[in-house]
């Protein structure tokens, strides 16, 4: 059986997700980046990061925890 993907992380800017997927994989969860910026108006749109839909609890609480991602 296939197991469907959700996501757990977006932001305007992709070296966001970069970091959001490189501290999933760490931790042992795979996860990919689904770029959804329009190609010819790049301020349009969100690059969000998908994991399984059974690791989605454990990537928000892993990258709510993350220095990279807190906000100040």
């Amino acid at each position: 059986m296939e197991e469907s993907w959700a996501k757990a992380f977006q932001s305007e800017q992709m070296i966001q997700a970069e970091l959001a997927r490189e501290v999933l994989d760490q931790s042992g969860i795979a996860a990919v980046i689904v770029n959804k910026k329009d190609s010819s108006y790049p301020i349009f749109g969100m690059c969000e990061v998908h994991v399984l839909a059974s690791d989605l609890a454990q990537a928000q609480t892993i990258l709510a925890d993350a220095e990279a991602f807190r906000q100040s």
